[in-house]
């Protein structure tokens, strides 16, 4: 074969449009089994899965387009997918269901009515990870794999992540190597729970179709909604239309003085009951409160305490002068636990709970989500 022939062929290998195929798998998310395809399939149930198939990535032309029917032999419901990801099928009705798939010749017209929900966007990759737990310190952020944290001096320092796009593996050696786990999408406040707390030396994105056994997995990511701007991402002013602060009424106000306290029988106790019981009712409080009410539940804890204290100091049969712990309720001292703030753009009304008051304006992407 000469030269010249070698390089048209190379040629048109490059130019040479991606065949159509369509990738069926078992489970939402692009997990589980998985079967490739450029060929029709009238019953599912030969390859060995029955109808159990719950998401899909169809790849090729833009004119290239896929029917999957929840019933053998294209019948049932069907819809037509054009080429992309598709994460779920519930969308539409056959999550689990499908009994065939073919491909729709680009001669074929097709009704408006039969074609699926178009696939979502595809969210670009990323993920962050901070030295803190909690997401707070120092921050690095990475949209291509990173083989050594030590060039960028974040090597064993990341203790805390939020994960975007698609699923990264994170491991603690370099080169992907040592313990590794795999994290789907979603805010993970602390490394700890997968054994990494500054540990990370390599990270990598997965692809669609990479397959993950269960065991690799991280624990399941918080269910919260993760309201950093993306990369590139446009921003634009909400205006605000109503807050309002939810309090927390339990506000108290303790302090500690000499006071006389009847005691069974003993009048000798060498450690204040109440002051005790205060100390104890407040690490208790503190560690049930959370977020901005953090300080109001350790008031209960305190309060509680109190009562403990005064039982613990009742062991003698007369009155006795020490340090007593008095509370009385200080309305002015509650504290809103989080602010209900709703939002229009672009004619639409939006609600959403921030930590500290808002101004006149919120800021949001091009679909109305907040961003902070």
């Amino acid at each position: 074969m000469n030269a010249r022939l070698v390089l048209a062929l190379a040629a048109w290998a490059c130019t040479a449009p991606v065949a159509a195929q369509v990738t069926l798998y078992e489970r939402a998310g692009y997990e589980g089994r998985s079967h490739t395809t450029s060929r029709s399939i009238g019953d599912s149930a030969r390859i060995g899965f029955g109808d159990r198939f719950s998401s899909a990535v169809v790849r090729g032309r833009a004119s290239d387009r896929w029917e999957v029917c929840d019933q053998p032999r294209y019948r049932g419901r069907c819809s037509i997918l054009r080429p992309g990801d598709y994460p779920s099928l519930s969308a539409m009705a056959m999550d689990g269901r499908v009994g065939s798939v073919r491909a729709v010749a680009s001669h074929v017209r097709v009704d408006d009515d039969r074609y699926a929900p178009a696939p979502p966007p595809k969210a670009p990759s990323e993920v962050v990870l901070f030295e803190n737990e909690g997401f707070e310190g120092r921050s690095f952020s990475a949209q291509a794999p990173v083989a050594d944290f030590k060039a960028s001096g974040f090597n064993d320092r990341a203790s805390s992540i939020i994960v975007r796009g698609s699923r990264w593996e994170v491991c603690e050696n370099s080169r992907f190597g040592g313990r590794c786990a795999v994290l789907r999408p979603g805010q993970y406040a602390s490394m700890a729970s997968m054994g990494l707390n500054d540990r990370v030396s390599s990270v990598r994105a997965l692809g669609v179709g990479a397959r993950v056994d269960d065991s690799r997995y991280a624990p399941p990511p918080q269910a919260t909604y993760d309201y950093g701007q993306r990369r590139n991402e446009r921003l634009y002013r909400a205006d605000v239309v109503s807050v309002r602060a939810v309090v927390d009424d339990s506000g108290q106000r303790c302090w500690v003085e000499r006071g006389q306290v009847a005691t069974e029988r003993r009048s000798d106790a060498n450690v204040p009951g109440a002051l005790l019981g205060a100390v104890i009712g407040g690490v208790l409080g503190h560690q049930v409160g959370g977020g901005s009410g953090k300080d109001v539940a350790t008031g209960i804890g305190a309060v509680a305490g109190a009562v403990i204290g005064n039982n613990v100091g009742r062991r003698g049969g007369a009155e006795t002068t020490q340090d007593v712990q008095r509370c009385s309720a200080a309305p002015e001292g509650a504290r809103p636990t989080y602010w209900d703030v709703t939002y229009t753009f672009r004619g639409v009304e939006h609600r959403v709970q921030t930590r500290t008051p808002p101004g006149a304006t919120v800021s949001v992407n091009e679909q109305g989500e907040p961003r902070g």
